[in-house]
């Protein structure tokens, strides 16, 4: 039996603006930087009306750690002033996971 050990996912739902100019871009470099911090597993992503993300952590010290980080700030600011109309953040605690595959 493969061993299982909890982790943190973080849930960003959100919607955008009219105005979406280098979205796309500043995406791409979040999830590029959030590799590269401690404790990041992993991360997917689906947008049609709604878009979804959901970040994968060690722990809720690397989630506090991602916030916090400068770039990822500036990026968020610019989030609120130009790219969303409304979003929602929710952090979990993942306790058990298991896949389909054909």
């Amino acid at each position: 039996m493969k061993t299982f050990k909890p982790y943190f996912a973080v849930i960003f739902t959100s919607t955008h603006t009219e105005n979406i100019e280098g979205y796309s871009e500043m995406a791409t470099k979040m999830e590029d930087l959030a590799k590269e911090q401690n404790g990041f597993l992993g991360i997917d992503s689906a947008r049609n009306d709604i878009g979804i993300t959901v970040s994968y952590w060690e722990s809720l010290e690397d989630i506090k750690n991602w916030k916090a980080n400068t770039e990822h700030l500036m990026a968020q600011q610019k989030g609120r002033k130009q790219w969303y109309n409304w979003y929602n953040v929710r952090i979990c605690k993942v306790e058990r996971e298991y896949e389909f595959k054909s």
